[in-house]
């Protein structure tokens, strides 16, 4: 299904390593964005995430997210990826926030790690989209 939902002229916005802003709806209701960085399979949108963040504490609640890219070369060419996050995988190595710094800052490992904290990468299944 998520290859009929991105649009092929947009694709390579996900391939791309412009941030997503993600938004959540907070536990009042109340909706929370933030810039991530991401991956994307072919199929799903993969975001690291710490169980300590508010942004996990939402999605477990209701894991409805939408997320917004827009071209860094282009500010008026963006995707709206509206979606389900499907899965938490945890991520006891940190594997997947150590691939996101070699996409983002061409370092091997994520300089940020504190000690004990508890990764997941969200899996979401986008549903809809909306472009410009």
């Amino acid at each position: 299904m998520s290859n009929q939902v991105i649009p092929q002229e947009l694709s390579d916005l996900l391939s791309s390593t412009a941030l997503a802003h993600m938004a959540t709806i907070g536990p009042k209701g109340e909706p929370h964005s933030s810039p991530v960085w991401f991956g994307w399979d072919g199929e799903h949108i993969r975001v690291s995430q710490t169980k300590a963040r508010q942004k996990y504490r939402n999605l477990k609640k209701n894991p409805k997210i939408a997320l917004s890219i827009v071209d860094p070369t282009n500010p008026y060419r963006y995707i709206e990826v509206r979606g389900t996050v499907v899965d938490f995988e945890e991520d006891p190595n940190k594997g997947f926030i150590d691939e996101m710094a070699q996409k983002y800052l061409n370092e091997p490992k994520y300089p940020w790690s504190k000690p004990g904290e508890e990764r997941v990468v969200l899996i979401i299944e986008p549903e809809h989209t909306a472009t410009m």
